[in-house]
């Protein structure tokens, strides 16, 4: 297939996971959903209460994915061995390690109240965006200490640009989703700033989630534990009729969460993944997907971790905020999520909220792979080739 009719059918892929749910969302409500394009989100309907049916099932959906991750040998991966480890050669922390953790505390502590004092507190609302930055940096510096100085801002800060310009445009992405699943969250903090100005500071926001997420996934494989735990598991081929019944899949699943948009709000973590992977592999580009054919889960597997993990520290200092600084952060967010609101640990969000965003975190990569193909540019983020031995992220 030539590269025209690929990105054509790239597109096509964009613009089925961009409309499905949305005419979904107009065949169920004959209009446009309730509170549609109103920015930052507002509450306007009541979710359908706790549901112990649903929950169960959610939960032991849960509980097969943790014993998956912490347990894979019971699922055939095989032990890595002692050779496959490789040393580090050691160097210091860099200097934007140091400049990034400064950042990082300055606006936490702004964020989180400014201590109480009444002449500081006037800068919560911008502390934001400056704490994430300070984090990406933060975390780059570690991946630099461990890589023997090699990570994405020393190595290829040109790729960095473009994860800021897709970040941007993914999380409004989501943010549409979310329209249409009438709000998994809201913002109750909407009149902070104006509202040209919750556009301007919330786009400046978007721009973080995909490098702290891409962060991540290169801090995680400076660890062989990780690196290597998944590395050798059972292998997958897909055939052409099983993409298409992905595709399929994923179609009806985007269009389902338009339609229903309680009882399949969670398509809205998960819907990326099937149109664009199918697609991706059906003209033959590269997705996490392909070296499953081989037994290595780690690129799957890793980047949602990483999603994950950063978003432990998304809602602990998204709670931090309010709790100790009502009403200051113009970011702030409460969940509002049908059937499974229960049991929170220090968080807005529900303890198993977490797991969605093991798909996030491969939805993103969905995203980012389709742009890069589409925009001409490489999704490569395996330069750091002394860390990851996966095939390239490039296409065929």
């Amino acid at each position: 297939m030539n590269k025209i009719k690929k990105m054509i059918f790239l597109l096509i892929a964009l613009l089925l996971t961009l409309f499905l749910p949305l005419i979904g969302s107009l065949c169920r409500w004959n209009a446009f959903p309730p509170g549609f394009g109103d920015f930052p989100y507002q509450k306007v309907i009541e979710v359908p209460n706790f549901n112990i049916f649903y929950f169960i099932f959610a939960c032991l959906i849960a509980v097969f994915i943790t014993i998956f991750l912490l347990f894979p040998r019971l699922f055939g991966f095989k032990k890595y061995s002692k050779e496959q480890i490789t040393k580090k050669e050691k160097v210091k922390f860099p200097i934007w390690f140091w400049i990034g953790g400064i950042i990082l505390s300055i606006s936490w502590f702004f964020m989180w109240g400014a201590g109480g004092i009444k002449l500081l507190k006037i800068l919560s609302p911008y502390a934001f965006v400056p704490l994430w930055w300070g984090f990406i940096f933060l975390l780059d510096g570690i991946v630099y200490k461990r890589n023997s100085g090699v990570s994405i801002i020393s190595a290829h800060f040109t790729i960095m640009k473009f994860m800021i310009l897709i970040s941007f445009f993914s999380w409004f992405l989501f943010e549409y989703f979310n329209y249409l699943v009438v709000g998994n969250w809201f913002y109750p903090n909407n009149e902070v700033f104006t509202n040209f100005g919750n556009i301007v500071w919330f786009s400046l926001s978007y721009a973080t989630i995909i490098p702290a997420i891409f962060e991540w996934f290169t801090l995680l494989h400076t660890f062989d534990s990780f690196r290597l735990r998944y590395s050798c598991g059972p292998t997958i081929h897909f055939t052409f009729k099983a993409k298409i019944i992905f595709l399929i899949l994923g179609i009806l699943l985007s269009f389902g969460m338009g339609f229903f948009p309680f009882a399949l709000f969670w398509g809205l973590w998960t819907c990326l993944i099937p149109i664009l992977a199918a697609v991706m592999s059906i003209v033959g580009s590269w997705t996490a997907f392909v070296p499953l054919k081989k037994g290595d889960w780690t690129p799957i597997i890793l980047i949602a971790l990483a999603s994950l993990f950063n978003g432990f520290f998304w809602e602990l200092w998204n709670y931090g905020s309010e709790f100790f600084n009502p009403g200051g952060n113009p970011n702030f967010w409460k969940y509002s999520v049908p059937y499974l609101d229960k049991i929170h640990i220090f968080s807005e969000m529900p303890i198993l909220g977490y797991f969605g965003y093991l798909f996030f975190g491969i939805g993103c990569w969905d995203f980012w792979l389709v742009s890069a193909y589409l925009l001409g540019f490489s999704p490569d983020i395996d330069f750091l080739n002394n860390i990851t031995k996966i095939e390239k992220y490039k296409p065929k």
